[in-house]
């Protein structure tokens, strides 16, 4: 009887270190974070706010704008939409809009947008538009602190560089923004270098896809505790994610749903997350 009450308490003892553990390695930052308040009040527009299809924009008889690119940022900036949208380093260390790693898509290009300067970039168009990857400083200009920004840091092995090379540019900037990355190391660097910022980590449900070791800990936000997130970014199709929802309701860390496609889905996780990343319609609400 002894050898199980004993053993029962020793399974008691492990639950309760395990759960103590878990709940460390998943606290965003607690203490000293800056101001939320003046990000509310603004649905975000993925990218821009662009067009998603050339064929809908040439039968509604107007241009497209293609994601990221200058006209769909000035768009949502004129429109008052906050605006979410990434950043990458080019070959020449010059911060531009641009989301994937590779022209292929954007530009029907072969290579990764790294392997070119910046010069050489502006020959390519976004989509077979008249529009060009926009330079970070000119977008900083055209928006002038008119809206709110999410920067997203897209890293690959350049943590550091380009958190160093951004931030300059962003050390001279009146407007309000904060950044986000999926790379907990971009995070960091805010954590260490520039804590007034406001920084979030990127995640999602990779396990749904990916099988390993690092993205089994990135989905469930564990390491958290190593650049203490002032918010989550979370796909909003896996709201029900545990570790999320622990840093929201337990830790009251700001939650950023990315990314709402429709007003029905909207109306679905309004309840489950506190600021909006939309794309593809116009919020019935703002």
């Amino acid at each position: 009887m002894m050898g199980f009450l004993f053993a029962i308490m020793h399974i008691f003892l492990s639950f309760i270190t395990v759960s103590g553990l878990y709940l460390i390695s998943i606290k965003p930052r607690i203490h000293g974070r800056p101001d939320y308040k003046p990000f509310f009040g603004h649905m975000y527009a993925h990218r821009g706010l662009h067009d998603m299809s050339p064929a809908v924009s040439r039968q509604k008889g107007k241009e497209y704008l293609p994601e990221n690119s200058y006209a769909a940022i000035k768009r949502a900036a004129d429109l008052g939409y906050g605006i979410e949208f990434d950043v990458h380093l080019t070959k020449d260390d010059i911060p531009v809009v641009f989301h994937d790693d590779t022209l292929n898509r954007m530009c029907g290009v072969k290579g990764c947008l790294r392997d070119y300067t910046y010069e050489e970039l502006q020959q390519f168009s976004l989509l077979g538009t008249n529009e060009r990857i926009p330079a970070f400083t000119d977008i900083l200009k055209m928006v002038d602190g008119r809206v709110p920004l999410i920067i997203e840091y897209k890293v690959e092995k350049n943590a550091d560089k380009l958190c160093r090379i951004c931030d300059s540019i962003l050390s001279d900037y009146k407007g309000l923004y904060c950044i986000e990355s999926f790379h907990p190391l971009a995070v960091r660097w805010y954590k260490i270098h520039r804590p007034n910022i406001v920084r979030g980590q990127l995640s999602e449900d990779f396990t749904r896809q990916k099988l390993n070791i690092p993205y089994f800990l990135l989905s469930h936000l564990i390491g958290n505790c190593y650049a203490s997130p002032d918010f989550i970014a979370y796909n909003c199709k896996h709201k029900n994610e545990l570790s999320r929802n622990i840093c929201r309701k337990f830790y009251k860390s700001l939650s950023v749903a990315w990314t709402v496609r429709s007003q029905e889905e909207l109306d679905n996780v309004s309840r489950s997350f506190d600021l909006f990343i939309f794309e593809g319609f116009v919020p019935a609400r703002q």
